[in-house]
């Protein structure tokens, strides 16, 4: 079978839930059965990375070209020095969304990560979410914003808030491998489901 090589990408001031939720939920499916590799990578290497509220983590390794890569959010908000508004003025992750998009990758958001990929051009004229403290931020680009947990538009997926990233990681999961290891992964970590909103 083949094994769908889903990355995290971390950087400095990302916010620790926005990944570590989704990596939780996807190592869970891998270990029930699911065909799936996680891993958490950086853009360049990097022995550890800080995150908005100050744990330090170990990298797997840096970004190549997975099937999946989720973006997290954190300190777009309050304009932090470091986080995703830092990331998305600076260029290189949104440039390297924008090439993995291009080569056929599924681009997967959470929270403020989603303002990475509209810098990255990839929710162009598309249905998609984020945070709600930028949701005024996102509609200063051409997408098609909506009030939801979770949009799935096909090769990118959009999550809100901080939590709604376990939605679009166990929307993930049924999808690479069926509904039942998703309802199985949520039960163990016991959490109720929400639907992803598909236009």
């Amino acid at each position: 079978m083949t094994v769908t090589d889903v990355q995290i990408a971390l950087y400095e001031g990302f916010d620790e839930l926005d990944a570590i939720g989704p990596y939780e939920v996807l190592d869970n499916a891998a270990t029930f059965g699911a065909d799936i590799d996680v891993r958490l990578v950086t853009l360049d290497s990097t022995s550890v990375v800080t995150a908005s509220h100050g744990l330090r983590v170990e990298p797997d390794g840096t970004l190549s070209e997975p099937d999946v890569l989720i973006v997290p959010g954190g300190g777009w908000n309050d304009s932090s020095e470091k986080g995703a508004r830092t990331e998305a003025e600076r260029g290189d992750l949104p440039d390297a969304v924008a090439n993995l998009y291009s080569e056929g990758g599924m681009i997967a958001s959470v929270c403020t990560g989603g303002m990475i990929l509209a810098h990255a051009g990839v929710l162009d004229d598309r249905p998609a979410t984020t945070h709600a403290s930028a949701i005024d931020d996102l509609r200063e680009f051409t997408t098609d914003v909506r009030n939801e947990r979770v949009v799935d538009s096909g090769r990118v997926l959009t999550a809100g808030g901080v939590t709604s990233g376990l939605d679009l990681s166990l929307h993930l999961v049924e999808q690479i491998a069926d509904k039942t290891t998703a309802d199985r992964v949520a039960a163990e970590m016991e959490y109720e489901r929400r639907a992803a909103y598909r236009p």
